[in-house]
């Protein structure tokens, strides 16, 4: 079904956070993580792997697009650093 809730009964809330903690304690990942920053490594993975802006957007939940234009910045910066792993070339002979 495709509304049908990956994780049932949870909300967006401070006390959710415990329960995404266990899950992570669980799964050997460290790192303090919380219900906005998996949703925020949810929207950048989905940027990153092909889905529109306009996707996104709507499986967030965001009013106007720009919310989620916020995302794409961390995208745009990522691929600029990754052209700069690029070596210079020198083409004088």
């Amino acid at each position: 079904m495709p509304n049908q809730r990956v994780f049932t009964n949870l909300k967006y809330s401070a006390i959710y956070n415990n329960e995404i903690v266990r899950w992570c304690n669980r799964a050997g990942i460290l790192k303090h993580i919380t219900f906005h920053s998996a949703r925020h490594t949810n929207a950048v993975l989905l940027l990153e792997n092909g889905a529109d802006i306009y996707t996104v957007s709507k499986r967030l939940g965001h009013r106007e697009i720009r919310t989620t234009q916020i995302y794409t910045k961390i995208i745009d910066s990522k691929m600029k650093a990754a052209s700069e792993l690029i070596p210079e070339l020198n083409f004088n002979m």
